[in-house]
């Protein structure tokens, strides 16, 4: 793997076949990549479920339910009330309630009808389930020098003190070393440590070299806002606020539904797969964007217009099927989404 893209990539194809590590999957996950909140953003994220709760998640088809649908879908009684009588006291206006209320309805959530003076009713379609067990989140540093190893303990001291996710790992490649690198930075005890070859061929491909403590996500939570820098004149306090187990619980929620929609393949959205130079091509069984005009596996941010090598497929290449069905570019990302609605767990 010659990239940190190239590299989370296999992260995430190995963790969508083979979580947890060491031990037998009892549960079904959900593996998606780049997701978070405002301040932090994870490599990877594994959504560890609730079988049941999973399938009756799909009674409200693929797409996330932003915060505003969870509180509509959440709170919907059984019977039809005016949704002001029926929903929690927003934090926000009722008017952007009301919005979500109509956008839930036109999205079958729920049920809507018009009641007595033409107020609008709303009563649910189906419970919204508890399906979220465990949060996972896995930092991929395959090339873990000391700038780099600072940075990540940073991070990680970071993650571990908000406690929103239920472990936070650290993901690097293996090296031929006694003792891997890894071990002898600096970075909190809490963070566990996993090494990850380069040929991903199954599961004793990921080894775990730090077991990870399991964080308190039902406990106020601790946001680091600065840090001071450690350095000899530096005198300076840390600044910092608490979050709430609430604002935990439905922060968790949210980055779950985003994850559901999303999963890991959707990194094409950022690509472009139109370029006649674009492959996709399975390394050793993951499937990774090549460029055959720089011959290397790309990354997202050098795969965009405007890289100079790019040139639109040629229009012979849309013969077959076109416009309907497109070009191969178009059929690359028909594979991706049909590979990612197989992966969804029902």
């Amino acid at each position: 793997m010659d990239s940190e893209f190239q590299f989370e990539l296999g992260v995430c194809q190995w963790a969508e076949q083979f979580w947890p590590p060491e031990r037998r999957r009892t549960k079904p996950v959900i593996v998606a990549r780049q997701l978070g909140t405002k301040r932090r953003r994870w490599d990877t994220l594994v959504i560890e479920c609730n079988a049941e709760g999973l399938r009756q998640r799909a009674n409200f088809g693929t797409k996330r339910l932003d915060s505003n649908l969870l509180h509509v879908v959440r709170n919907a009684p059984a019977s039809y009330e005016w949704y002001r009588d029926a929903l929690p006291e927003p934090s926000y206006p009722w008017r952007y309630v009301r919005d979500a209320v109509h956008q839930a309805a036109d999205r079958g959530l729920i049920k809507r009808r018009r009641g007595h003076g033409g107020r609008i009713e709303l009563k649910r379609k189906w419970t919204y389930p508890e399906w979220v067990e465990r949060i996972v989140a896995i930092e991929n540093k395959p090339d873990l020098d000391a700038s780099a190893a600072r940075d990540l303990a940073t991070q990680l001291e970071r993650d571990i003190a908000l406690s929103l996710a239920d472990e936070v790992w650290v993901a690097t490649a293996t090296t031929d070393d006694s003792v891997e690198p890894v071990l002898l930075t600096e970075r909190p005890q809490e963070a566990g440590i996993m090494t990850i070859d380069s040929g991903i061929r199954g599961k004793d491909s990921a080894a775990v070299v730090w077991h990870p403590s399991t964080l308190d996500v039902s406990a106020p939570g601790t946001r680091i806002l600065e840090q001071p820098t450690g350095g000899k004149y530096d005198a300076s306090a840390c600044r910092f606020e608490y979050v709430s187990p609430a604002w935990k619980a439905t922060k968790r929620l949210e980055i779950a539904e985003r994850a559901y929609e999303r999963g890991w393949r959707s990194y094409l959205s950022s690509m472009r797969p139109d370029c006649r130079y674009f492959e996709l091509r399975p390394e050793p069984d993951v499937p990774r964007p090549y460029c055959s005009a720089k011959a290397c596996y790309q990354t997202a941010r050098e795969c965009a217009g405007s890289c100079a090598a790019f040139e639109p497929e040629p229009p012979m290449w849309r013969q077959h099927g076109w416009p309907i069905t497109g070009g191969p570019g178009n059929g690359i990302k028909r594979l991706l989404s049909e590979q990612r609605e197989r992966q969804r767990p029902k």
